[in-house]
């Protein structure tokens, strides 16, 4: 874009009443946060059941010192589940506020760093007939080599389950102001692949993230 062109965008009246409204939503999420509430979790995630209907755990994983680093997160879960249907990882990871630079790593971020190559993103609703309500959550597929895997993942609060990365920024500052905590929750479901069928895949990850929500539920905020 030309210069002129340029400053004269910069200039408009939409551009300044854009500047304006990041300004005040900037101001008022540092100035709502000055009195921020730090929300605990009601239970240390270590205590998460080991069981979930028709689900066991098969394994319990640990996160690395310098991954830890780098998340900061308040407390993590990270384990993997066995079924009939099949096996799944799971990741949870908390934070009490997001105003020090503390904030969930999306997946859509952190996979490919590590290797894995997107080829399908989108969002599902899930029914969780336990909770009586649905949730929308993402579902990504990636591949690394021959290996490929389905993430099913969304963040949640004390208020909502948010799908949308845009609409998690926008409730961060929107629960700073009204309710002066900016808490955030990270759940991540990964399911391997087999032979090629993302459907099945999914219907793993569905099916268990039935059967933990409601269980997940009562150690985060809600």
């Amino acid at each position: 874009m030309p210069q002129g062109n340029l400053a004269s965008v910069l200039r408009s009246p939409y551009a300044r009443v854009l500047t304006a409204v990041l300004l005040v939503q900037a101001a008022a999420f540092y100035y709502a946060s000055r009195g921020e509430a730090k929300i605990e979790l009601a239970q240390p995630l270590e205590q998460f059941p080991m069981t979930s209907g028709d689900w066991r755990v098969a394994g319990v994983g640990v996160v690395e010192p310098e991954v830890q680093e780098v998340l900061r997160a308040d407390d993590t879960l990270t384990r993997w589940y066995q079924s009939p249907m099949g096996g799944v990882n799971l990741f949870v990871a908390f934070f009490k506020t997001q105003r020090t630079g503390q904030s969930p790593h999306s997946p859509k971020n952190c996979l490919p760093g590590s290797g894995w190559v997107p080829s399908t993103t989108g969002m599902i609703d899930v029914p969780i007939p336990a909770a009586h309500e649905t949730i929308k959550i993402n579902r990504y597929v990636v591949s690394k080599g021959e290996n490929r895997s389905v993430v099913l993942y969304w963040y949640q609060t004390e208020k909502r389950v948010i799908a949308d990365e845009f609409a998690a920024k926008y409730y961060l500052v929107a629960d700073s102001i009204r309710y002066h905590h900016s808490d955030t929750s990270l759940v991540r479901v990964v399911v391997p692949v087999a032979g090629h069928n993302d459907d099945a895949a999914t219907a793993v990850g569905v099916s268990f993230v039935q059967a933990v929500y409601p269980q997940l539920r009562t150690y985060l905020p809600h």
